[in-house]
């Protein structure tokens, strides 16, 4: 196959030459990214039926929902140790045979107990994909449009959700449609697996497995070019500084900070509330007095339209205007929204047209999550740990991610039953505030430098 080069016109004036190879790589890696939003999205409609079909209460609802979680928190756990041990590209086709086995169980499940099991089985899938996709991404992207590649990751998950919530519409009149809701992941998992047969290793994981030859193949291959020198000299130059691998070496004391900002940003992501908007947004909608539940699940999807549309700008913005202000202006606007939203329950005189108000203050919080904190966080994460660690490191901070998810979901209805409609998010708005003050203290710049100047920089606190 015959990749031809094109140019890439960096924000700073200049040229920089990017293979196609690249791109196309990061595209099939990506697809992981898409699984992990479709199984991620697809249960907000799929749970209208199944409520009804195994006469499920609240608890067994949010359970449902939320155990894919608990698998997830496995997968990110068994990634990290995995994925130095048998490298990034294998653990990706890992993750695609789990998604596509979840999603055959889960589709022809004859009771609730094989739904749930086929549930944590996706969640393993998804775990897994979480971290390693933007991880490879990460690896195999030249520094000036890296931000840009691992945003694919966060494109195809948004454009994953937005699958899903159209696919639950399609079904939404057709008898046992949320076994196809659930089923229908079979079709990216088989494109994920077999493109990724024919993807090569990470050059930085061969490195660190000291197959060098390996590592220049790769690299001349994906950069379009035998200049290579340089780039394989820096990375050796990197590991060899960083010595060997254990988990003992994340608590050092350079690992600190990294290892701090990783783990808050992991928290707030979740926090902050979006996966009660990702699974909930139909049961949302209903709180507002849309009652139809194909009305509910096409404002959800309105929702997901929103979510792709600001994740392609924050893609184009990323390398542009940097990460930390992306973060920055991402939180504002959500906490501006949590604080609307909490508003537009509260105040009675909204109650003829609360329905739109909330589908509209929705949009914005989902505008503002898509352009800054949903993908910035997945991408800072692969920019700042050590080749030695970046796997453990990304998996300590997948795991908080996924138990933050999982404290979120299980606890939205309760919390709403508790606080009412406005306090609970109140207390979301409240905590994005925190992460606005925990960005704007500790959060670093990494545009434009490469993994290993990342690295260099972070140990000497430089990074800013």
């Amino acid at each position: 196959m015959i990749m031809t080069n094109s140019s890439i016109s960096h924000p700073s004036g200049t040229h920089h030459k990017v293979s196609g190879f690249v791109i196309i790589v990061s595209a099939i890696a990506a697809i992981g990214g898409l699984l992990f939003g479709y199984d991620t999205g697809v249960i907000s409609g799929a749970i209208l039926f199944i409520k009804e079909q195994f006469q499920l209460d609240s608890t067994m609802q949010e359970l449902t929902v939320s155990v894919v979680l608990v698998g997830a928190l496995v997968g990110a756990a068994l990634g990290g140790i995995l994925g130095d041990r048998f490298g990034r590209r294998h653990m990706i086709i890992l993750s695609a045979i789990i998604f596509l086995l979840g999603a055959l169980l889960t589709a022809f499940t004859p009771n609730l107990s094989i739904l749930i099991c086929g549930r944590i089985i996706v969640g393993v899938g998804i775990g897994i994909a979480s971290f390693i996709s933007p991880m490879y991404i990460s690896e195999v992207a030249p520094k000036s449009i890296r931000g840009t590649l691992v945003f694919l990751n966060q494109l195809a998950l948004t454009l994953g959700i937005l699958l899903a919530y159209l696919v639950d519409y399609l079904f939404t009149t057709v008898p046992g449609g949320w076994r196809w809701m659930l089923g229908l992941a079979v079709i990216p998992a088989l494109v994920l697996g077999l493109g990724m047969l024919k993807m090569p290793n990470s050059p930085r994981w061969l490195i660190m497995k000291n197959r060098g030859g390996q590592a220049r193949t790769v690299l001349t291959k994906i950069r379009g070019t035998a200049a290579v020198d340089a780039e394989l000299a820096e990375i050796h130059d990197s590991l060899a500084t960083e010595g060997s691998s254990s988990w003992s070496d994340l608590f050092k004391p350079a690992l600190r900070l990294p290892l701090i900002i990783g783990i808050g940003l992991a928290i707030f992501q979740q926090v902050t509330g979006i996966n009660t908007v990702i699974y909930y947004a139909p049961t949302i909608l209903e709180f507002s007095g849309i009652k139809s539940v194909a009305v509910s699940i096409l404002g959800t999807t309105g929702i997901g339209v929103i979510n792709v549309i600001f994740t392609i700008v924050g893609a184009w913005l990323v390398d542009r205007a940097g990460r930390r202000p992306l973060l920055l202006i991402s939180l504002s606007g959500m906490a501006i929204s949590l604080g609307l939203l909490a508003l537009a329950f509260q105040l009675p005189q909204l109650a003829s047209s609360l329905g739109m108000a909330v589908v509209v203050i929705l949009m914005l919080y989902v505008a503002s999550f898509a352009i800054g904190l949903g993908p910035v966080f997945w991408l800072l994460i692969s920019e700042i740990y050590p080749l030695n660690v970046r796997s453990k490191a990304m998996s300590v901070a997948t795991v908080a991610n996924w138990g933050a998810n999982l404290i979120v979901a299980v606890t939205f209805l309760s919390i709403v039953q508790v606080l009412g409609r406005p306090g609970a998010f109140w207390l979301y708005a409240a905590l994005t505030v925190a992460s606005v003050l925990f960005t704007y203290k500790l959060v670093p710049e990494t545009k434009n430098r490469t993994l290993e100047q990342i690295q260099e920089a972070m140990r000497h606190h430089q990074v800013r």
